[in-house]
């Protein structure tokens, strides 16, 4: 290593930063993130940091530096656009051992600032040794997707009931056993979720009683449309903590990829007239894996509340009293749309959009016509692709005129994306000719006339995007 990683505590410690400009502003920012007591010394200050003095956070000397000024400090920052100045800093403050940093110039430094993600009191430093600093904001980034908002909420319960969990566990092994299961359990869940009182009573019931059985948890996960880069942070989190994957057709196998590798999976698919589960045997299954103290997850192609049956699976868990949690997904709708080139709505074409799904029901789609035929409405149709002809035709018996633009997507915002475009009366022929399968959307309005202006997705393959013109 070329720095040892440290953490030091400057809090009312008096804290010099020779510069005025906007790069010495970020460091005395940090600095007071930190609540060190702050010295700038330049002739004149930038923007930032002139509003840090007129509200008395730090104290300006409005003159050059001297090199008295380094004496008395418990770290020195150099921030100047003079060379000669820097140098002269670090000199002096390497002669008395005192901690400096020279911005940018690595070689000048006794320590140097890192790239930060705060979850106080969780701070993580990424550092390169000053090689690359914009790599290490990317690093930080990437973390930052990672590290979950509320980490600091729950590092912050956990120091409440230290005092609380060493009286009654004397043994450390028993305490970091515990703790092991509350940090990356129920509790923690909780606190992420936003429930803090929920997870304050869980844990101080989880240390009453250290012989009870294990709590099962249920995650309600959308998987989006297929591209496994559209998950939430939180769904990635969740899928890799789950013991057993309860898993959808619609589920990519990419997004099916990012589960735990030791995961127990079970298919839970639906195909027309083909289920590997009934919906109430999917439901009571949830109920008895989490009653075996199991952590399951509940993955459901697109968004677990738009036609997705979630809210009856969570009305058995809640009757059951099993714990759970649910993940927005992205929809199929604004997905597909959206890797489609097809706003759903615009000023020009539709001021509104509705959601409908074309399942048969005996043999067509029990769709209120009416309502659907709408001047300036997008209409989405999930699960078309079969009632896709019985659809345009009830669409146009109902005014809807022949010629309104519509597209048919295929397997949206995966690599094998196709998109079949046409007017709502060749629509059907164009697909039935492809061979179109499922899982696909259908969008039909004006808004499709703006698919080959504002299409930017292209597949990684390229025999993956055949398109039809109707």
């Amino acid at each position: 290593m070329d720095f040892l990683p440290i953490f030091v505590d400057i809090k009312s410690r008096p804290c010099l930063v020779v510069g005025g400009g906007e790069v010495a502003a970020r460091k005395v920012e940090l600095l007071l993130r930190a609540e060190a007591d702050v010295r700038v010394i330049a002739p004149a200050l930038g923007v930032s940091l002139g509003e840090l003095r007129d509200a008395r956070r730090v104290r300006h000397l409005a003159r050059a530096f001297e090199d008295d000024d380094v004496a008395g400090n418990a770290l020195v920052i150099a921030a100047t656009d003079d060379p000669e100045v820097n140098r002269r800093i670090s000199k002096l403050c390497r002669e008395r051992e005192q901690p400096v940093n020279v911005v940018d110039q690595p070689a000048l430094c006794s320590f140097i600032m890192p790239s930060i993600i705060d979850r106080s009191p969780v701070v993580v430093a990424v550092s390169t040794g000053g090689a690359s600093p914009v790599l290490a904001r990317l690093m930080r980034a990437r973390l930052e997707a990672l590290i979950p908002s509320a980490f600091g909420q729950l590092a912050e319960l956990a120091r409440e009931f230290r005092e609380q969990v060493k009286a009654r566990l004397d043994d450390s092994g028993a305490r970091r056993r515990f703790w092991e299961k509350v940090l990356d359990g129920p509790v923690a869940e909780m606190v992420f979720a936003g429930r803090r009182d929920s997870a304050r009573s869980a844990l101080a019931s989880t240390l009453e009683d250290e012989s009870s059985a294990p709590v099962g948890e249920v995650y309600l996960v959308g998987a989006g449309p297929g591209e496994p880069d559209l998950l939430t942070s939180r769904a990635i989190r969740l899928m890799q903590r789950a013991d057993v994957v309860v898993y959808d057709r619609l589920v990519s196998d990419g997004v099916l990829d990012l589960t735990r590798r030791d995961a127990q999976r079970i298919y839970a698919g639906k195909e027309r007239s083909r289920h590997a589960l009934p919906q109430e045997s999917i439901n009571q299954l949830l109920v008895r894996l989490a009653g075996e103290g199991q952590r399951v997850l509940r993955l459901k192609g697109g968004d677990p509340f738009i036609f997705g049956r979630g809210g009856e699976e969570i009305e058995e868990l809640a009757a059951h009293g099993i714990p759970f949690q649910i993940v927005p997904g992205i929809t199929a709708a604004s997905g597909c749309a959206a890797f489609a080139g097809i706003p759903l709505t615009h000023r020009d074409y539709a001021h509104s959009c509705a959601f409908v799904t074309g399942h048969l029901k005996g043999d067509r789609p029990n769709l209120n016509w009416k309502s659907l035929v709408q001047p300036q409405q997008t209409l989405v149709i999930y699960m078309g692709l079969v009632g896709l002809p019985i659809i345009c035709d009830q669409l146009i018996r109902h005014g809807m005129r022949e010629s309104m633009p519509a597209a048919l997507i295929e397997r949206g915002t995966t690599s094998r994306q196709r998109i079949y475009a046409g007017t709502l009366k060749s629509l059907p022929g164009i697909v039935e000719r492809a061979g179109a399968r499922a899982p696909t959307l259908t969008i039909i309005g004006e808004v499709v006339r703006l698919r080959d202006k504002l299409s930017w997705f292209e597949p990684r393959s390229s025999d993956a995007a055949a398109e039809s013109a109707g």
